[in-house]
């Protein structure tokens, strides 16, 4: 991999590749098989409603090799956005060769420029050492907050 690794806004064309990437890595981090449709829904509604967020892609000769999700927190603390990155996924062969390093430095920059941002967030798997040494090294630090959560399922879900 080039040490410059092409960065590029999602588009609607990415989105097969955005959902493999997501069922790769729910499968891969946490054992998880996701329901393709659903996956597929979600990520188009991100397109149909960009005050969500947005997708970013890696590509490495014209082929997507990593992407991420940014979706947006309101913090009435900082008076603006925290903005999470997500959907981390990187092709294995592309691994190790920068391309979460360009992906993370495009937000970051991206970021610094919008005065309404207060900072980047992400949450990781507890066991995903690899994964964390990589955000340790882009100078994101652990916080002291635990995640919770409680997940509805299809028949509590309001459609």
């Amino acid at each position: 991999m080039s040490e410059t690794v092409p960065i590029r806004d999602a588009t609607i064309a990415d989105i097969p590749f955005l959902a493999d990437s997501n069922a790769a890595m729910a499968l891969e981090t946490e054992q998880k098989s996701l329901d393709r449709g659903v996956l597929e829904r979600g990520v188009a509604a991100l397109f149909e409603r960009p005050q969500r967020g947005f997708y970013l892609v890696a590509e490495c000769a014209g082929e997507p090799v990593g992407c991420l999700l940014v979706t947006y927190e309101w913090s009435d603390w900082r008076n603006g956005d925290w903005w999470w990155l997500q959907s981390v996924y990187i092709v294995p062969g592309a691994r190790r060769g920068g391309v979460f390093r360009a992906l993370h430095a495009e937000v970051d920059r991206r970021a610094r420029l919008d005065p309404g941002v207060v900072g980047l967030r992400l949450y990781v798997e507890r066991d995903n050492r690899r994964a964390q040494q990589a955000y340790m090294a882009l100078d994101m630090d652990e916080t002291p907050y635990r995640l919770f959560e409680r997940e509805f399922g299809p028949s509590e879900r309001r459609f």
